[in-house]
């Protein structure tokens, strides 16, 4: 074999080689390409969906109330009731400047002393700081409720709240097949996320900064300069 067949047969054989490695990319893009045109059926990198934008927190109008169970031979408010009578004109006044109604029953047993702690409660309301002229007194059908009707105490406010939970309108198997949150999930942590928010136009604007405790900074700073202390 001369030197010429030689280069030859080694020439053909790389030739080959080159089209055994095109043929072999050619398979992968391929395959690679079919896997994109799907990406849903093998998706398992990340859940696609976010639990806060399936239940988010939006301001809406509440009503606050408060029951007060009257028997019917009472004369007087208890002590207790006249703290938790205070107690919601303290909550009235820190989220509404609103009106306070004062739902009484009307045609049950104790439609009688109902009408008679009306007057103490407008009184407690009252001396808690609520104007006389947001005080609303109605009545309310007590058919329902027996001989004993509670007295009512309401008013409106915003809130921050969300969606109702605990609704499952899809079955938790797709779910899981398709590596996604099911529709519950996250609705009783925003709930009470919700819940926890004191004035909730802290979603919507921040507060404006306090000024400065000038005197307590100068203390600080030489508490700091004298004795070389941390600044607190």
């Amino acid at each position: 074999m001369n030197t010429t067949d030689r280069q030859t047969r080694l020439s053909a054989r790389d030739r080959t080689m080159q089209r055994l490695l095109v043929a072999a990319l050619l398979v992968s893009a391929a395959a690679l390409a079919g896997c994109g045109a799907n990406p849903d059926r093998n998706a398992t990198h990340s859940i696609p969906d976010d639990y806060r934008t399936r239940h988010p927190i939006v301001l809406t109008e509440a009503e606050h109330t408060m029951d007060i169970p009257v028997a019917t031979g009472d004369r007087s408010l208890p002590r207790a009731v006249r703290d938790n009578i205070r107690g919601f004109a303290a909550e009235h006044a820190s989220k509404s400047r609103g009106a306070i109604q004062i739902m009484l029953p009307r045609g049950s047993a104790n439609a009688g002393s109902a009408d008679r702690a009306r007057k103490e409660i407008r009184a407690t309301l009252t001396a808690a700081g609520v104007p006389r002229d947001r005080i609303i007194e109605t009545s309310y059908d007590a058919g329902g409720y027996g001989d004993i009707a509670p007295i009512r105490l309401a008013f409106f406010a915003i809130a921050a709240k969300t969606g109702p939970c605990g609704e499952w309108p899809e079955d938790l198997v797709e779910n899981t097949m398709e590596n996604r949150n099911y529709h519950n999930f996250g609705c009783a942590t925003q709930s009470n996320l919700a819940a926890q928010i004191a004035n909730p136009m802290d979603l919507v604007q921040p507060r404006g900064m306090s000024p400065i405790d000038a005197e307590r900074r100068g203390v600080v700073i030489e508490t700091y300069r004298d004795e070389g202390q941390p600044l607190l």
